[in-house]
């Protein structure tokens, strides 16, 4: 069984940073996607960051050069490090993971077929 947990939101203000982790287990696959998402009260949930099983990444325009997804296959965690936080940033945020790789990794919710319960990030102005 697949479970994604993460971690690492809280409140910051804007300017500030944030690391956030999703450690996730069950997956026997050996590749695979993983990757952010957020949703906004009201608002659809769209794509943050992805990466692949060979490291490729993609990220949405609006974090680019702020935003860094990483992975440690050791410790079986995902990694979102997130700098320069605007109070647009602020919103819930989920790990998903799919068993497929490829590259660039897709940024496409349905895609993904398991997903984290989420952590909140709020910004203040």
């Amino acid at each position: 069984q697949v479970q994604l947990v993460e971690s690492g939101g809280g409140s910051v203000q804007a300017g500030g940073s944030l690391r956030l982790s999703c450690a996730y287990s069950g997956y026997t696959v050996s590749t695979y996607s993983m990757a952010w998402f957020r949703q906004a009260p009201g608002k659809e949930r769209e794509g943050v960051a992805a990466i692949n099983s060979d490291g490729s990444t993609t990220y949405a325009d609006s974090v680019k050069g702020r935003f860094t997804i990483s992975k440690d296959n050791a410790k079986i965690t995902l990694y979102l490090q997130m700098n320069i936080l605007k109070t647009e940033d602020a919103s819930m945020y989920y790990c998903a993971a799919a068993p497929v790789s490829v590259a660039p990794p897709p940024l496409y919710a349905p895609d993904f077929g398991d997903w984290g319960q989420g952590t909140q990030v709020t910004v203040s102005s």
